[in-house]
């Protein structure tokens, strides 16, 4: 059977509140309200504080050169405490939400375990393999052996036509050629231009200030790209990987992206994701690793004020419903989002703390469709000529397949990333837009029986990866002594990504590590 994510017995575990007519809903979430007949529309806000019963709060841990606080639970600072902790100090991890894992989690439905969205990585995100590998969960979460991505192009004026892209073991850039010379969604002569435009790409430092100035799009159509081309390939990727459309992508983080995934090294967009309840990854595991690394994790905590003391240290006030509490420690990670982290920073710590309010944020809408038979015979498959984007059978993950009533039936996650135009549609209208488009798609759909339709929103699922987002993001090290930054918006080089945030993580570990003279060695592997 799956694993699933369980509620642990202790004052800090995550709990998960039922409702009258048996559609649980996630207590991670500010509000969470039913939006027609049996469905759910999952809105994410500023976590809160719940009722802890029997919580002391008797904690005053002496400051030293071994202490230090973390705050925020999703995996830039999960990562950022392990790592600390990995090197003798003494951490305290405080959330602000129930569970750990920030937007990257999963909640219960009825007898099901979902996942607020689909979250894949490639087998260039070494970081994010060192994180599942350090919590005992990278068997949760295998490889492709190698790139295989179905790609359905239902717009195609002959009909649908099935494509692939697919690797062979053949070295950097030949190990795509034969897939590109024989994808049908693009002409001869646009095969032959995505060539030259890979090798020029090849050849960019996404580093190079002047390339966050401009959008992918313009460097595209400036070496051969035609529009067709964008959507059939360089936004099949992009958008998937950066949020955006190439239009609204800075250039050096689509140069990272390519230049990381697919020019690297042969097996570099191996595509993997997690094949259990991300909760079970993010929280349940991760909070073992970080028990069993003697960290103290205090959920439904919330940092409210950071202040240096008059002996050069530092201090964090935290509030729970069960009371407040100041922390000390000569080290403190803020892992947050930015809008919090500025609210949270004391005056000098950075030169111009008023531009993490300039990075904006870009939203992420899933569809969750629970049909009551099989539909889609493959894990997943991207889809053209259709506003639906990813598609993914979530079955097994969500323990569908094991409930009484489930067997024979098939549970869909839709991934709609830069879904500016969607994601706050009331969820009849997106069930009337995108269950015909399954239908068109998906062939066994058409005479299949919905039994579930809901939706989960992420409106600010991460930074918007914009032209000139690259000045803003601060990096690790903050003008104040002990203080760190970490998350996927600060300055890892990298997308907002699991694989940026625990870079993020490892990089405020590291610069603290560094200034206590406890130099961090952690080797990232690259991509074979």
């Amino acid at each position: 059977m799956t694993p699933r994510t369980t509620a642990r017995p202790d004052r800090h575990s995550a709990r998960t509140a039922g409702r009258p007519d048996g559609a649980a809903q996630p207590v991670t979430e500010k509000t969470e309200k039913p939006d027609g007949a049996g469905q759910l529309d999952t809105e994410r806000g500023t976590p809160r504080s719940a009722t802890r019963p029997g919580d002391a709060r008797a904690h005053d841990p002496a400051r030293g050169e071994g202490a230090a606080v973390v705050v925020g639970g999703g995996l830039a600072g999960v990562t950022a405490a392990l790592a600390l902790a990995d090197d003798g100090l003494r951490v305290t991890l405080v959330e602000g939400r129930p569970r750990l894992g920030g937007l990257a989690f999963s909640f219960t439905r009825g007898e099901l375990t979902i996942d607020n969205g689909q979250h894949v990585y490639l087998r260039c995100c070494t970081a994010y393999q060192w994180f599942l590998e350090r919590v005992d969960a990278l068997a949760l979460a295998p490889l492709q052996d190698r790139l295989d991505v179905p790609v359905l192009d239902v717009g195609h004026p002959r009909g649908p036509r099935l494509g692939r892209l697919r690797r062979t073991a053949l070295p950097v850039p030949l190990h795509l050629a034969a897939s590109l010379a024989t994808y049908p969604h693009l002409s001869l002569a646009e095969r032959a231009n995505v060539g030259r435009a890979a090798l020029a790409l090849g050849g960019l430092d996404p580093a190079d200030p002047a390339l966050d100035g401009e959008d992918f799009a313009t460097w595209l159509h400036r070496h051969g790209q035609t529009d067709r081309a964008i959507e059939a390939l360089w936004d099949l990727v992009g958008v998937a990987t950066l949020n955006a459309t190439a239009g609204h992508a800075s250039l050096g983080l689509a140069a990272m992206v390519f230049k990381t995934g697919l020019l690297s090294a042969p097996g570099a967009a191996d595509i993997g994701w997690a094949r259990a309840p991300l909760g079970e990854l993010h929280d349940t595991r991760a909070r073992a690793a970080l028990d069993k690394a003697g960290v103290r994790t205090e959920l439904r905590t919330r940092a409210t004020a950071l202040a240096r003391t008059a002996d050069g240290g530092w201090q964090v006030d935290v509030e729970s419903d069960a009371g407040a509490e100041r922390l000390a420690a000569d080290t403190v990670v803020l892992a947050v989002p930015q809008r919090e982290t500025h609210g949270l920073l004391p005056d000098g710590a950075l030169d111009d703390p008023d531009r993490l309010l300039d990075i904006g944020t870009a939203p992420i809408l899933n569809l969750h469709v629970v049909y009551d038979r099989k539909v889609l015979r493959r894990p997943f498959f991207s889809a053209l000529g259709s506003p639906v984007q990813w598609v993914f059978d979530r079955t097994d993950a969500s323990g569908l397949a094991a409930t009484p009533d489930g067997r024979g039936c098939q549970y869909l996650a839709v991934s709609q990333s830069a879904a500016q135009d969607d994601i706050d549609r009331p969820v009849a209208e997106l069930r009337a837009k995108y269950l015909p488009e399954l239908e068109r798609l998906l062939p066994a759909a058409r005479g299949a029986g919905v039994r579930d339709f809901f939706v989960t929103r992420e409106r600010t699922a991460t930074f918007a990866p914009t032209p000139g987002v690259g000045r803003l993001r601060p990096p690790a090290p903050t003008n104040a002594p002990g203080l760190y930054l970490a998350g996927a918006w600060t300055a890892t080089g990298w997308p907002a990504t699991m694989e940026g945030a625990v870079r993020s993580g490892l990089s405020a570990a590291a610069a603290a590590l560094s200034r206590l003279g406890r130099p961090l060695q952690f080797p990232l592997q690259e991509a074979a």
